[in-house]
């Protein structure tokens, strides 16, 4: 009878022994599902900003045209400003699609953390670029270029250069959101998975005469 209650308290001893640590785990779980959900949220959430502008940028530039005295002229006059519409639409539908499969709560792997990472960087290039041959055409439009006699346009055309440049601006503000979710995505590939194992070299074989 001795026996039997000294093997009871010992494995009460030993359960309670236990506990606290398994609390901690389950406590350490807690925290990590919280971070987790956070960080989905706060991803989600910053994948839907470029949605808004991007959009936005579009429908500023689409609505760009001007007709007066000294003629009539429109974004699609312009190969950049047309390039800048398709950035901005393939960019917002990119983001719009990209924040869906962020929101949903599944495990991360590496070949959908390659993609996102892959994606990211290639569509913050593409907005850059849109951004940076717009403003190029806003500059020249603004103060001309004597060199090959391209008188400046916005002094004729003061509405037509406004919006472009409202749109161009509002671009400049989609880079900068692409820029972070390059970071966080990157940042997200680089910590949670290894790099490749290349330490190991390849044994060679030697053949002595």
């Amino acid at each position: 009878m001795e026996k039997g209650s000294e093997k009871g308290n010992g494995v009460a001893a030993a359960a309670t022994t236990r506990s606290p640590m398994a609390l901690t785990v389950s406590s350490r779980n807690g925290n990590e599902e919280e971070a987790s959900t956070s960080m989905r949220t706060a991803e989600t959430m910053l994948r839907l900003v470029p949605v808004a502008l991007g959009v936005a940028a579009l429908v500023v530039m689409l609505n760009d045209s001007q007709s007066n005295e000294f003629g009539s002229v429109s974004y699609s006059d312009l190969g950049a400003f047309r390039y800048l519409v398709h950035a901005n639409g393939i960019c917002a539908g990119y983001s719009l699609l990209s924040a869906i499969i962020a929101a949903v709560r599944r495990p991360s792997t590496m070949p959908r953390a390659w993609i996102f990472f892959l994606l990211d960087q290639i569509l913050t290039y593409v907005i850059l670029g849109a951004a940076a041959v717009s403003t190029e055409v806003l500059y020249l439009a603004n103060k001309g270029d004597s060199a090959i006699t391209w008188s400046a346009a916005c002094g004729s055309f003061a509405g037509f250069c406004h919006k472009a440049t409202t749109s161009v601006t509002i671009t400049f503000v989609t880079v900068i959101c692409y820029a972070v979710l390059s970071l966080l995505s990157s940042y997200r590939l680089f910590t949670k998975f290894d790099a490749p194992d290349t330490s190991k070299t390849p044994e060679t074989t030697v053949f002595h005469g």
